[in-house]
């Protein structure tokens, strides 16, 4: 009966090791998984104080960061995998031998050579390894607990931007981060500009989302951007919800983002809102620009005021250099043959007959008082009363 008890209890002591076993390679393997989640760790990170947490760790540090950053910049769930390109690799290498093997901080100069080498996502990869790796030494060895100054994070940005990386562009906008990145606005932008280059209105949403959560300021270089993707992708709605957060935060707009707000109202004929954001632009400037000034004398064709649009259009070409005054004569030719499709095109079904009839016999007469002045000389009205949607 002694026998049979001891060996219960032994069994019992077994399977309870066994769990705890397999409880342990369970919780290692989300670990690895996950490594952006800063090892299950809450950390606070602060550009003078560093990173400090809280962990328990089934094994010791030095065994856990080699097998994530093996297993983490191997492969990538749902991608095809692409090698290095053979600098970038070359770099990697000798920098984590320095930090791992010599336990000496490899030179500045090839950490920026490797974020100019990178050519494809398992460059940003490695560099995104190697960054972890440094910030760590510099941490434990070095005590240094500033992150890296704020020229190499936007220049790490602006590559992630540049071979497409973007979710790895994303995480140097976060303030907690295991990368010794610096977040600023100016990172931000090299993610937005992408954006702009490919119409991506979401992921420009997702950048104003962390500038948001990670009290990153927005400025007037910000607004130009994003203004320009809601007009690019034709996102009224859109446009109308950052302006007014940057209207809050108490950015001063730029002319040109004035421009592209005050085009894209006039476009979907909406003299409210035109009037209302040239109320906003006259108060922090005097001069129009030759966007803004077209963009008023289209909302006074819609008032059918013609002898007005004519006289803004006359004060704004004398604003004008010499150089410059040709440019009245395109946009006066825009005026007549493309505006009045995409104004229309915007308009209720009920509004349309009423609207192309007043633009038809309007914008003629306009055009008469600019030639009256000498202006808009070789403007033709052939396309105007040729165009089937004003018929």
């Amino acid at each position: 009966m002694q026998v049979l008890s001891n060996a219960r209890n032994l069994a019992r002591v077994l399977g309870s090791r066994t769990i705890l076993f397999n409880s342990n390679q369970l919780y290692l393997s989300s670990l690895i998984q996950s490594p952006s989640s800063s090892l299950q760790c809450q950390l606070h990170s602060d550009a003078s104080l560093g990173i400090n947490g809280s962990c328990y760790y089934p094994m010791p540090l030095h065994s856990i960061y080699p097998m994530i950053s093996r297993t983490f910049f191997s492969t990538e769930a749902g991608t095809v995998n692409s090698n290095p390109t053979e600098a970038v690799k070359e770099l990697y290498d000798d920098m984590l031998q320095s930090v791992n093997v010599k336990r000496t901080m490899p030179p500045n100069a090839s950490l920026w050579s490797m974020i100019g080498n990178c050519k494809n996502r398992e460059d940003i990869k490695l560099l995104f390894d190697v960054l972890q790796n440094l910030r760590r030494f510099r941490l434990s060895n070095l005590r240094i607990h500033s992150n890296f100054n704020c020229n190499l994070c936007q220049q790490v940005a602006k590559t992630c931007a540049r071979v497409g990386a973007i979710d790895f562009g994303k995480k140097a906008l976060w303030l907690h981060n295991v990368y010794g990145l610096t977040p600023s606005v100016a990172s931000a932008h090299h993610l937005l500009s992408y954006a702009k280059a490919h119409n991506d209105a979401k992921l420009m949403v997702e950048v104003m989302r962390l500038l948001k959560r990670n009290n990153l300021p927005l400025q007037a270089g910000t607004a130009d951007i994003v203004f320009s993707i809601c007009y690019n992708t034709n996102d009224w709605e859109l446009i109308s919800k950052y302006s007014k957060r940057f209207m809050k935060a108490g950015v001063n707009l730029r002319q040109t983002t004035f421009g592209t707000w005050m085009e894209f109202a006039i476009r979907r004929g909406d003299t409210e809102s035109l009037w209302n954001i040239e109320k906003l632009r006259s108060e922090s400037m005097k001069q129009h620009s030759l966007t803004t000034g077209f963009a008023c004398a289209k909302g006074l064709l819609l008032e059918r005021k013609p002898e007005d649009a004519a006289a803004l259009i006359q004060a704004l070409n004398e604003t004008l250099s010499d150089g410059r005054k040709q440019s009245i004569t395109v946009e006066v030719e825009k005026l007549v043959n493309e505006w009045p499709s995409e104004v229309l095109k915007h308009q209720k079904e009920e509004d349309k007959k009423a609207l192309a009839a007043s633009l038809k016999s309007d914008i003629p007469t306009m055009v008469a008082s600019l030639l009256n002045i000498g202006l808009a000389r070789d403007v033709k009205l052939e396309d105007l009363t040729k165009n089937e949607i004003l018929s």
